[in-house]
């Protein structure tokens, strides 16, 4: 028995066998944890075949932080396949290519505000999903 036994945990952020949102879903199963997926968009189908490298396969459910009904929708998904949620890694992170790379001052507000949206300020929309689960 782990210091994860009996929890739910649901994790996002997992697209490849080498991503830390991988390393920690696959910790918290071998410390117990039942762990729950999410992916969004074309990382979707992505997430699904890495959630099956895990030890024990996860769940995945679509849960992309700039659609507001996935909000609903993946809280259910999540009662649903978990009963409860006991904890939540943010790991998610994206950014429009004119925000990469070396000319960072070629971005426009436009591609910078998609970047905090989705990497930064989706803490806060994860966060508000998981307190009324």
């Amino acid at each position: 028995m782990g210091i994860l036994a009996g929890k739910n945990i649901v994790v996002t952020g997992v697209l490849t066998e080498a991503s830390l949102a991988f390393g920690v879903a696959q910790l918290a199963q071998r410390e117990g944890a039942t762990v729950l997926l999410t992916g969004a968009g074309r990382g979707l189908s992505i997430t699904e075949r890495t959630a099956r490298k895990l030890d024990s396969p996860a769940q995945v459910v679509e849960f992309d932080v700039t659609v507001a009904d996935h909000i609903v929708s993946a809280r259910e998904a999540a009662k649903s396949h978990l009963g409860r949620v006991d904890g939540v890694l943010h790991s998610i992170g994206f950014a429009p290519a004119s925000c990469l790379g070396d000319d960072f001052m070629a971005a426009q507000w436009s591609d910078v505000s998609v970047a905090m949206e989705i990497s930064a300020y989706s803490l806060k929309t994860l966060a508000e999903a998981s307190c009324h689960s």
